[in-house]
């Protein structure tokens, strides 16, 4: 999966997309420090350990970098923002019977003003999976690598060994 790269200028707006899912029963809104356990526990059954490794960065940072979809209380959806790394869009997931309803869509633009806020003007998206999905939304590219990976499957720090 490669990383991805997307400006944060002109950016479509997310609220006819709040609307609509609004319309559904379905809120999307920025996490609550008080919700970290119940998140985390969350997203460890849906998505697995090590994206609730990733989300616990989310909830030190002031204010919380995580958005969440929330249908009849029930969290049905997350995407966090600077977990990974500076400027870094994800870890981010939808319920698996919910997708396509544009709750993917909204976490992620809802993201992107987060970082946008945050003074940036492009981010990354690390090891993009549905690719297409971003392109279409925002029109992300993948960023080339000479080895074709990010930095996912990296044993060492690149920094530390530069010359």
């Amino acid at each position: 999966m490669p990383d991805m790269l997307c400006s944060l200028i002109n950016l479509p707006p997310v609220r006819p997309l709040l609307l609509e899912l609004e319309a559904k029963g379905i809120t999307i809104r920025r996490a609550n420090p008080w919700e970290s356990s119940a998140v985390r526990e969350y997203v460890e059954q849906a998505f697995g350990k090590a994206w609730s490794d990733e989300i616990a960065v989310a909830f030190a940072r002031q204010p919380v970098s995580c958005f969440l979809a929330v249908r009849d209380r029930q969290i049905i959806g997350f995407a966090a923002y600077e977990c990974t790394r500076r400027d870094y869009f994800g870890p981010t997931g939808v319920d698996e019977n919910l997708r396509g309803l544009g709750v993917g869509k909204a976490l992620f633009l809802a993201s992107l003003l987060g970082l946008l806020e945050l003074g940036y003007t492009y981010a990354i998206i690390g090891g993009a999976g549905p690719v297409d999905f971003y392109r279409k939304c925002v029109g992300a590219i993948p960023v080339p690598f000479e080895n074709g990976t990010g930095i996912y499957p990296l044993q060492k720090d690149p920094r530390l060994y530069a010359e």
